[in-house]
């Protein structure tokens, strides 16, 4: 029977090179599998070439896809995997397994490119470091540092559970602002058709009976006539000035200055900018804690914490205290003097950093912010809707008003 030398991977990640005797490559392939090993080389000896691990395997093909991986999706796969990992499979059964069960798209390509990578001697780290669309910065650390302490399943788990929260807080804030969405759009929209169809057909008739028209009813007249007859027409801004107004704000946003004067601004908007904050330092809160709690060196996620911020005022305070940390001095006191926290996040860090415990602070502040979130956007909401009920009133008022007075002038001289 011949003898196969082989080169292979165990499940811990380490090569393995020893010899065994089968009666094809195939043979020998199966039982390289059979004891637990990733093949990675193989060749029979006494001549013969060099064979890939994959003799005898069919390659899979990949999926067409396009745009890039939802983070709802991703967090998903964080959650099973986590799952996987504390039931104790190998890394690269239990990444097989969610290849297998996603539909075709391009996170079931990632997958597979992993599942590869990792069979080839790659650490999930680096398999997820090959994927900036479907992994950020903050997770291939995270995953790292669970290789590094041999903790994987657990940062897996803290990783989905961080995502999730972060998760529910966008999907709560969106769907706060679906309402109001929709009805400041149908509103527009019929007081768009009002001033196109009906102001103009008012006018002629004000025209035809030669009648002294009021201030009100001339502005809504000359607002009518932009509407239809402007350079640009009104109709036309109000349908393409949206979709400019969003292109100008992510153009502004490409540059550093920009994005620190856009989110400056979001900041002081009333009742806006206080929910601007509050997720801005739950945020950052959050996941600066679960760095800390998986292990990451303090400068590194002070790092990585500053680069997913989402907001460029915060991402400038953590420059601070990035340098305030090199120079030996504490977190805390940066915080305050950049004054983008509230004193009692400062104090908690304070404590945090003197009893050795500064990541359960850190959780604590996210968990308080996150629920100071939710009735936030409650109260939002509450507010947005006799706000609009009140200007759509007004409009409505005015534009009956505008119209009315006229004819009352109209009937007086017909009657006379």
């Amino acid at each position: 029977m011949p003898t196969f030398a082989y080169e292979a991977m165990n499940q811990g990640g380490q090569e393995v090179k020893d010899e065994i005797d089968a009666s094809s490559s195939d043979d020998a392939l199966a039982k390289i599998r059979n004891l637990g090993y990733f093949p990675t080389r193989i060749r029979e000896k006494g001549g013969g070439k060099a064979k890939g691990a994959a003799t005898g395997k069919k390659k899979k093909s990949m999926n067409f896809s396009i745009g890039g991986v939802g983070a709802g999706l991703i967090t998903q796969v964080a959650r099973q995997l986590s799952t996987l990992q504390d039931a104790g499979l190998p890394i690269l059964r239990s990444l097989n397994i969610l290849e297998e069960q996603q539909k075709p798209g391009l996170m079931k390509n990632v997958l597979m490119t992993m599942s590869e990578d990792i069979e080839g001697g790659s650490t999930l780290s680096e398999a997820c470091a090959k994927h900036p669309k479907a992994f950020n910065h903050l997770y291939v650390n995270m995953v790292a540092a669970g290789e590094a302490g041999g903790v994987l399943d657990v940062i897996l788990q803290r990783l989905a559970e961080f995502m999730e929260k972060a998760e529910k807080i966008k999907k709560k804030i969106k769907g706060a602002m679906i309402y109001p969405v929709v009805v400041i759009s149908f509103s527009v929209g019929i007081v768009a058709g009002i001033m196109i169809v009906v102001i103009p057909k008012f006018k002629d008739i004000f025209l035809d009976f030669d009648v002294t028209l009021p201030t009100v009813t001339l502005v809504l007249i000359g607002v009518s006539d932009w509407f239809v007859h402007g350079m640009p027409p009104g109709w036309a801004v109000i349908l393409i000035g949206p979709f400019a107004a969003y292109f100008l704000f992510k153009l502004i946003r490409t540059s550093k200055g920009g994005r620190f004067l856009t989110d400056f601004v979001a900041l002081r908007i009333p009742v806006l900018g206080m929910l601007v904050q509050k997720t801005c330092v739950a945020r950052f809160s959050r996941t600066l804690g679960t760095l800390i709690s998986a292990g990451v060196p303090i400068l590194e996620a002070v790092t990585i914490t500053r680069e997913t911020a989402g907001n460029e005022v915060y991402s400038r305070a953590l420059d601070r205290v990035y340098e305030s940390i090199r120079e030996g001095e504490s977190i805390a006191a940066p915080l305050r003097a950049a004054k983008v926290v509230d004193g009692l996040v400062t104090n908690m860090i304070d404590v945090g950093e003197e009893t050795g415990e500064l990541d359960k602070m850190l959780t604590k502040v996210a968990d308080n912010y996150e629920e100071e979130i939710d009735v936030a956007v409650a109260s939002m909401v509450s507010l947005i809707e006799p706000v609009m009920v009140a200007v759509l009133g007004g409009m409505v008022g005015f534009i009956v008003i505008a119209l009315f007075l006229p004819l009352v002038s109209l009937i007086s001289s017909v009657s006379g």
